[in-house]
């Protein structure tokens, strides 16, 4: 991990949302913030303890009234020096305050710039870092718990057992690989072979409840498509549970894509309503309908609607084979509330009626399995793709230690390379020591 400068410079910027409100907080960061503490409110107050002071410019007038915390380095978010000012939540006095910290040396911080200090004062580790983010973005309660998870450090946790385990095996192999002619059997007596089992067991483990998180943050784009008139606006304001869309008996109506969030268990799902595909001559349905077709590129599941008292037919099909191989599709054969007797259902269809709710739970729960939705939502991580690559990379890397267990040399390289590869998720891939590992940790020198 790289060192702090010891020259680094002071930040400082406004560290709530933009627009009015009852408190407004400039936050500051740097070495040794005494004098510019003392300029702006005349003292420097007791560490962690809340003073009310009056913020003052340059002329020693009053810019503002509010409360003062400083933190001095190294307990603070940063590791730094801290100051915050606590001040009305008006733009004017929280932009005359940010130029007063200005004014007396600091610049203006850079987007993430106080939480990548932290990460290099080594207060936060990379994952923990970028789940301060994921906690502002998150959009449930449950991507709330996820995203504290991880700040908390239980995903770094996790991630750190596994290392020390790697590194635990790893000297066994090089005691091995250095100590060819001892009488011990350094691998079968610790049983090597089964302790990178485990650590395939568990690193698996962590991938799903990582891969859950993953969804938990990016959610699930789900597409509406079909012909004109088979339902897709009246199923997405089913879904929704507001109207969203225009629903009218005259095909063609939705001329654009219309998206709508919902949570489902906590899950976000982007629903997308397209206008319908089929040949026209109108030349702005044929804009709607080439965004109907981006949007299926870019979707992770296509609800394919079908007007259930006419079947699938050749129009369908030909919709069908205009998708993409790799879209999941899920055909739902709408308004099955005006059969008499419902028709041969297709492999797998959902029947619904938009009009009266009939089936719609059905198309709930079939969008959280395709989410990935499982009940372990008390140990889900807030993962972001970096950290599933990064995982799925150390899977391969065990699974062909295993099949080269054998092969010493090569052995103990794949498990090196699955330790780098999770140290990458907290930040710490470091080319470490491992002959001092080794001496550190068992007596060999006999």
């Amino acid at each position: 991990m790289a060192d702090l400068p010891t020259d680094m410079d002071t930040i400082a910027a406004i560290a709530t949302a933009s627009g009015r409100g009852g408190v407004g907080v400039i936050r500051v960061s740097g070495k040794n913030l005494t004098s510019l503490t003392e300029a702006i409110c005349g003292t420097v107050p007791k560490p962690r303890f809340a003073k009310l002071v009056t913020f003052r410019d340059a002329r020693n007038e009053a810019l503002d009234k509010g409360i003062a915390l400083y933190f001095p380095a190294p307990h603070s978010f940063t590791g730094e020096d801290v100051l915050e000012l606590h001040g009305h939540g008006g733009n004017a006095v929280l932009q005359l305050l940010l130029r007063r910290c200005l004014d007396l040396g600091a610049r203006l911080a850079q987007p993430g710039e106080f939480t990548k200090r932290a990460f290099l004062n080594g207060k936060l580790d990379l994952a923990q870092a970028e789940s301060v983010a994921d906690l502002i973005d998150a959009s449930s309660a449950e991507a709330v718990r996820s995203a504290m998870r991880s700040l908390s450090g239980q995903f770094s946790h996790e991630i750190h057992e596994l290392v020390e385990a790697l590194i635990r095996l790893r000297m066994l192999v090089e005691v091995t690989l250095d100590f060819p002619d001892e009488e011990i059997d350094f691998l079968e007596k610790a049983n090597a072979f089964g302790q990178l089992k485990n650590l395939r067991d568990r690193l698996q483990h962590i991938l799903e409840r990582s891969r859950f998180g993953a969804v938990l943050r990016e959610g699930l784009r789900v597409v509406l498509i079909g012909q004109p008139n088979v339902g897709k606006s009246s199923l997405l304001n089913c879904l929704v549970g507001e109207e969203v869309a225009i629903v009218t008996p005259i095909p063609g109506t939705t001329r654009d894509s219309i998206k709508s969030l919902i949570h489902l268990d906590g899950v976000p799902i982007h629903v997308i309503d397209t206008a319908g595909l089929r040949e026209t001559n109108d030349e702005v349905e044929k804009i709607g309908m080439q965004r109907t077709r981006a949007a299926i590129q870019s979707a992770g599941l296509a609800l394919l609607i079908i007007d259930a008292t006419r079947g699938l037919g050749d129009s369908d099909r030909a919709i069908l084979d205009e998708l993409p191989n790799s879209l999941k599709t899920i055909t739902v054969l709408n308004k099955v509330d005006l059969l008499a007797n419902l028709m041969p259902q297709e492999d797998g269809a959902l029947l619904v009626s938009a009009k009266t709710g009939t089936g719609v739970d059905g198309v709930r729960k079939t969008l959280l399995d395709a989410a990935g939705w499982y009940e372990h939502g008390e140990d889900v991580f807030m993962a972001r793709e970096r950290h599933l690559r990064a995982l799925s990379s150390a899977k391969k890397h065990l699974a062909l230690a295993e099949i080269q267990n054998e092969r010493l040399e090569v052995f103990a390289e794949e498990l090196r390379l699955a330790q780098n590869t999770l140290s990458t998720i907290t930040g710490e891939f470091t080319a470490d020591d491992l002959l001092g590992e080794i001496f550190s940790r068992f007596c060999i020198g006999k």
